[in-house]
C-alpha cells in the first residue's frame, strides 16, 4: 500500500489516521468481476472470508460460530466460557454440516411460547416439528403463532403441508442449483432436509445461492473451523492445553493491553505447548508490541486499543491509537517477521473492512456490528418503538468482569467491578434489511470484492500491495455518504 501523496512525490502523513480519514484511489484494473476475487486468508487460519467474529460474550456462541464458518469466516469463543462448555461447543460445531443449516426443532406437544422463543434463533424464521424419531411432521413460523394463545400446542398450529428435500439431492451433482429450482418451483423459501426420512438439516433459497459463492472454512478433515480465547491470568498453560484439547483451530491469547510483561509471558507459556494451530495474541498498536509478541511465539497479532463500539478506553485513559495507522504500522512490522495481524475493532461499514485489508491486515475482527443479529447469543427483545434488538456489552465492562471473576470472593469481585472500561449495556438493533449475520457478510464481502476490482487485485495480498490510499477531510467523508431519505 502507498499513500497518494507518496505517489505524487510528497511525504507520508504526520498525523495518525482513522478509517474515516482515508479513501481508496481507483487504479487501472484487469479484474472484470467481483467473483474473480479470492478472499482467502494467507495467515494459516484456513478462512476463505477475511472476517473474524470477536471473542465477546454478547456476540459469539455456537450458532454464530457455525453460521460464519459455513460462509468462510471464523468465530472465536470468549475467554470467560467455562472449559467444559468450550469443549461441548467445539464438538457441536464440528458435527455441523458444511452446507445444510441446523434447524431448531420442537415436538408437537410443546407450546407456541416455546416456538416464539426459538424462531429468532435462526435467520430462516422457522421451527421444524418432529416426532420421536426426528421425522418432520410440520413447520411453525411466527405467522402461525399470531392471534393464538401462547400455551396452544404447536401440533395444532403447525403447517403440515411440508416440502422436504432429500439430502442426496443437495449433495449430488449440481445439487445446489437443483435444490434451488425445487424450492423456487414450489414457491418455498425454506425446507427441512431429510436423510432416510429423518431430519438432517434445512435449506433456504438464499442459502443455496450463498453456498455457490462462499467456500466454508474447513479443518484438515473437512469440518467447520472455530477458535477459542484465553486470558493472561491464572494457569495460562493449563487453560491453553484444555482449549487446544477441545479441538479449536485457532488459539487467541487475549488482553486489553497486549504489550505488557504478563501478556508476553502468557504467549511464551502457550508456545511451550507447541500448539499445532495458529496462536493469536494482542492487543497492541505499535510495531514494538508486534515484535515482542511475535518473538514470544505469536503467529498473528491483534491490533486495536480503543476503537471498538463498546470500548471507553480512550475516553477513560487517553490510551489508544487511530486504527488505520495502527494497522498499517503493525502489519508492516509483522510482515518483516513472517507474521500477520488482525485488525480488531473500529469497523462500522464495509469500506472500513476494505481499508483494514489494504493496510495489511490478514483478517478483520468484528464485534458489536454482529451483536445485533439473529445468530448472536442474546435473547431477541423489542423496544418501545417495536424495533427488535439484542443487548451488547464491552469485555472490559463491569458486566463482563463480573462474569470472568465468578470464582473470586465477593469482596474481590466487588473491588474489580469498581474499575471498568467499557459499556455494560447497549441496545444493538437488528437491521430490518440485514437481520442475520449472513446478510452482513454479504454486505461486507460485496464491498471488499468491489474494492479489489477498483484497485485491480484478485487476492488479498495483491490488494494490500496495489492499494493507493488518499487522505480526506471530514467534508470529503461526508460527500461519500448516501442520502437514504432523499433531498
Amino acid at each position: 500500500m502507498q499513500f497518494l501523496n507518496d505517489a505524487r512525490g510528497g511525504s507520508a502523513p504526520l498525523t495518525d489516521l482513522t478509517y474515516s480519514d482515508v479513501f481508496l484511489v481507483p487504479s487501472r484494473s484487469h479484474v472484470t468481476s467481483r467473483l474473480d476475487v479470492d478472499l482467502s486468508s494467507v495467515d494459516g487460519t484456513g478462512t476463505t472470508t477475511p472476517v473474524v467474529v470477536a471473542n465477546m460474550t454478547a456476540v459469539t456462541g455456537r450458532r454464530m460460530a457455525e453460521t460464519v464458518a459455513r460462509r468462510g469466516g471464523l468465530a472465536v469463543l470468549p475467554q470467560d466460557v467455562p472449559l467444559d462448555v468450550v469443549a461441548d461447543v467445539v464438538a457441536w460445531v464440528k458435527r455441523r454440516h458444511t452446507v445444510l443449516e441446523t434447524p431448531v426443532t420442537l415436538r408437537p406437544g410443546e407450546t407456541v411460547i416455546d416456538a416464539l422463543h426459538l424462531i429468532p434463533k435462526r435467520a430462516h424464521g422457522a421451527v421444524v416439528v418432529v416426532d420421536e424419531e426426528r421425522r418432520p411432521l410440520g413447520v411453525v413460523t411466527e405467522a402461525d403463532c399470531r392471534g393464538v394463545d401462547r400455551f396452544t400446542l404447536v401440533g395444532e398450529v403447525m403447517s403440515t403441508e411440508v416440502l422436504t428435500i432429500d439430502a442426496t439431492l443437495v449433495e449430488g451433482p449440481d445439487g445446489l442449483a437443483r435444490t434451488f429450482d425445487v424450492l423456487h418451483g414450489a414457491r418455498r423459501k425454506f425446507a427441512p432436509v431429510v436423510r432416510d426420512g429423518v431430519l438432517a438439516g434445512a435449506v433456504t433459497r438464499t442459502g443455496m445461492l450463498r453456498s455457490t459463492i462462499y467456500a466454508p472454512a474447513l479443518d484438515p478433515v473437512g469440518r467447520l473451523r472455530i477458535g477459542g480465547a484465553i486470558g493472561i491470568n491464572g494457569d495460562v498453560a493449563a487453560k491453553a492445553a484444555a482449549v487446544l484439547a477441545a479441538g479449536v483451530d485457532v488459539l487467541v491469547v487475549d488482553t486489553a493491553h497486549g504489550h505488557q510483561e504478563k501478556a508476553v509471558e502468557a504467549v511464551r507459556a502457550v508456545r511451550r505447548l507447541a500448539p499445532a494451530v495458529p496462536v493469536v495474541a494482542g492487543n497492541v498498536v505499535t510495531a514494538a508490541g508486534v515484535r515482542d509478541l511475535v518473538e514470544a511465539g505469536a503467529d498473528i497479532v491483534k491490533v486495536g486499543v480503543g476503537p471498538g463500539a463498546m470500548c471507553t478506553t480512550r475516553m477513560m485513559t487517553a490510551v489508544g491509537r487511530p486504527q488505520f495507522s495502527a494497522v498499517l504500522e503493525c502489519a508492516a512490522a509483522a510482515r518483516a517477521l513472517g507474521a500477520h495481524v488482525w485488525a480488531d475493532g473500529g469497523v462500522r461499514h464495509p469500506r472500513d473492512v476494505a481499508l483494514a485489508l489494504a493496510a495489511g491486515a490478514s483478517q478483520v475482527m468484528v464485534g458489536s456490528w454482529f451483536a445485533g443479529t439473529f445468530e448472536s447469543p442474546g435473547d431477541l427483545l423489542v423496544d418501545e418503538q417495536g424495533r427488535a434488538y439484542k443487548e451488547s456489552f464491552g469485555m472490559a465492562s463491569s458486566r463482563a468482569v463480573a462474569a470472568r471473576t465468578k470464582a473470586d470472593t465477593p469482596f474481590e469481585r466487588a473491588r474489580k467491578a469498581l474499575f471498568e472500561e467499557g459499556i455494560s449495556t447497549s441496545r444493538m438493533h437488528l437491521d430490518p434489511v440485514r437481520p442475520g449475520v449472513e446478510d452482513l457478510l454479504d454486505h461486507i464481502t460485496s464491498g471488499v470484492r468491489s474494492a479489489c476490482t477498483y484497485v485491480g487485485a484478485t487476492s488479498l495480498p495483491e490488494f494490500a500491495e496495489r492499494a493507493v490510499v488518499g487522505i480526506q477531510s471530514h467534508a470529503g467523508y461526508e460527500e461519500g455518504r448516501p442520502l437514504p431519505s432523499g433531498w
